[in-house]
C-alpha cells in the first residue's frame, strides 16, 4: 500500500473511503470495504479546532496504516489537517479534494462523518453533489452496541480490552521503543522488556495482561509497581515468555487479549514472585487458546 500526502496525490479516477478511522474498527472496516483508496486526517481535526477537547488516539498513523494495509488497500492519502484546512467549507472540500484533486468516482463515508469549517458537511451534502456515487454505511452494532472509536477509547482505558477488541475486530495493539529500566524484573527471574506510555494515545489502565509481543506471549503489567514504594511513573513491562535476548532500543508491538488482574501492592517479594508465576502461566494459556482460535503456533 502507498501512503502519500494528499498534495503528493495524483488525479486519477478513485473508489475513496473518507474517514478519520481511529482504531479502524468494524464500522470502519465496513466503510473501507468496497474502495480502493482511503483519505484521512493527521492530527485528529480535533486537536487542531479543539485541542482541550482532543480525544487520545486509538491507533498513531504509522499503526492505522498499517491494519488499513491489511484491509487491501491500495493507497493511504494523508491530509495533514491545520488551521488552513480547517476553515475550508464543506462545498470547497468537495470540489478542491475529492472531485479536483483526487478524481472520486464512488464515495464511501460512515452515516455521522461530518466534514467542512464548523463540521457543516454530512453525507446527505455528499449525496446531492452527483458528480461521484456516494455509499453511505449505517453505523454498526456488535451485541446491540453500537460501535465507536470512544467508546473503545473508553474500554482500552478501563482496561477491558477484551471487549474493545470484539468492537475492534482485533486486538487492541500498542507499539514503542523498549527503554532502560532498574532491571528489577531480573533480579526477581522475569527480565522485562520496558515501555513509557506514550504520550497522546490510549493504553490500558493499571494491571496486568496476556497479551502478543510479535510471535511470543506475553505478561504485561502497567502501572507504578507499588509494591516497591509510593511510585508515580508509569511503566509498562512485559515479560515474554520463552525468549531470550536483548531488546533495548528496538521496537516492540503489544497486542492486548485478556486482563488477568488489577495492579496490587504485594506485603514481600515473594508473594509478588508467586502472583507472577501465575501471571505467566494464565498468559500463557490466554496466548495458546487465541493461538488454537486463530490457527497458528503460540
Amino acid at each position: 500500500m502507498q501512503l502519500i500526502d494528499l498534495t503528493d496525490a495524483r488525479r486519477t479516477p478513485r473508489s475513496l473511503a473518507v474517514g478519520m478511522f481511529d482504531g479502524v474498527h468494524v464500522g470502519h472496516r465496513e466503510v473501507i470495504r468496497s474502495a480502493s483508496s482511503v483519505l484521512t486526517f493527521d492530527p485528529h481535526p480535533a486537536q487542531v479546532v479543539a485541542p482541550d477537547r482532543a480525544p487520545a488516539l486509538l491507533t498513531p498513523l504509522e499503526v492505522k496504516a498499517d491494519l488499513i494495509a491489511g484491509l487491501g488497500v491500495q493507497e493511504l492519502i494523508v491530509v495533514r489537517f491545520d488551521a488552513a484546512f480547517a476553515a475550508l467549507e464543506a462545498e470547497q472540500f468537495i470540489d478542491e479534494v475529492l472531485v479536483d484533486r483526487l478524481d472520486a468516482r464512488e464515495v464511501s463515508v460512515g452515516e455521522n462523518y461530518r466534514f467542512g469549517a464548523r463540521a457543516r458537511g454530512d453525507a446527505a451534502l455528499l449525496a446531492a453533489d452527483g458528480r461521484f456515487g456516494v455509499r453511505v454505511v449505517p453505523l454498526c452494532e456488535v451485541d446491540g452496541e453500537v460501535v465507536s472509536s470512544s467508546r473503545i477509547r473508553a474500554l482500552v482505558a478501563a482496561g477491558e480490552v477484551g471487549h474493545a477488541a470484539r468492537l475492534l475486530g482485533a486486538p487492541f495493539e500498542l507499539r514503542g521503543t523498549v527503554i532502560d529500566g532498574d532491571r528489577r524484573g531480573r533480579t526477581l527471574g522475569f527480565p522485562t522488556a520496558n515501555l513509557a506510555p506514550p504520550r497522546g494515545s490510549v493504553y490500558p489502565g493499571h494491571g496486568v495482561y496476556a497479551c502478543l509481543a510479535g510471535d511470543h506471549a506475553a505478561a504485561v503489567s502497567i502501572g507504578v509497581r507499588p509494591t516497591f514504594g509510593s511510585g508515580l511513573t508509569e511503566l509498562i513491562e512485559a515479560f515474554l515468555i520463552d525468549f531470550e535476548g536483548d531488546l533495548y532500543g528496538s521496537e516492540l508491538r503489544l497486542r492486548f487479549l485478556e486482563r488477568l488482574r488489577g495492579e496490587r501492592r504485594f506485603d514481600s517479594e515473594r508473594a509478588l514472585i508467586e502472583a507472577m508465576h501465575d501471571d505467566v502461566a494464565r498468559a500463557r494459556a490466554v496466548c495458546a487458546a487465541d493461538a488454537g482460535a486463530r490457527g497458528r503456533v503460540c
